[in-house]
């Protein structure tokens, strides 16, 4: 977990706490291949077409686990522009206002963009938290080719560490798998753009 602003009552509460060990209690809970007790993923690299595994089924898996505990699905809120709210992931109200989590399944523009929309969500006090949960380099190579990743962001920390925020969180949660193996089936991937099978 990286944790790139915390500030004000809200970083400091126990609900905060509450939500944020939810959260990754929800994320170890995903598993692969589905009802198995770990994450165990098909080791091949995704750069060619056919190859690797997909993303949205993990996201999937998660967004259910957090739906059940009160979190909406794919929620609008008026971040960027007034007549066309943004559409997050997931949020959960709290009552120090909604805290949103994005789980990256396009490229990494569309991580810089996740990034972007929770840091201005922050300084507008539109949001009381966001989240973005991204893979390691480990995971990363098995995965779509240039999905989001955790080391394409890294360099880039110090830009959202700095924005003046006097209330708020915003963290990276990195994920990773628990184990390799050729005899579990690939994760399968979408079928459109870059992700195509």
């Amino acid at each position: 977990m990286e944790t790139l602003i915390s500030a004000g009552a809200f970083a400091k509460s126990a609900e905060w706490q509450h939500i944020r060990n939810t959260v990754i209690e929800s994320i170890l809970r995903v598993s692969w291949p589905p009802r198995s007790k770990k994450f165990t993923i098909y080791p091949e690299r995704g750069k060619e077409r056919r190859k690797g595994n997909g993303v949205k089924p993990i996201k999937n898996g998660l967004m259910r686990s957090l739906v059940k505990l009160g979190w909406e699905m794919e929620f609008p809120l008026d971040i960027a522009t007034v007549d066309q709210p943004e559409k997050l992931d997931t949020v959960l109200q709290t009552t120090c206002g909604p805290v949103a989590l994005e789980w990256e399944t396009g490229n990494i523009s569309s991580s810089h963009r996740a990034l972007n929309k929770m840091a201005l969500g922050l300084l507008k006090g539109v949001l009381a938290a966001g989240m973005l949960v991204v893979p390691t380099r480990e995971l990363y190579q098995y995965l779509t080719d240039r999905v989001g990743n955790w080391p394409e962001l890294e360099p880039y920390l110090d830009l959202w560490r700095a924005i003046p925020c006097r209330s708020g969180i915003l963290e990276i949660l990195v994920v990773e798998h628990d184990a390799t193996s050729k005899t579990v089936p690939r994760i399968p991937k979408g079928t459109s753009g870059r992700a195509l099978e």
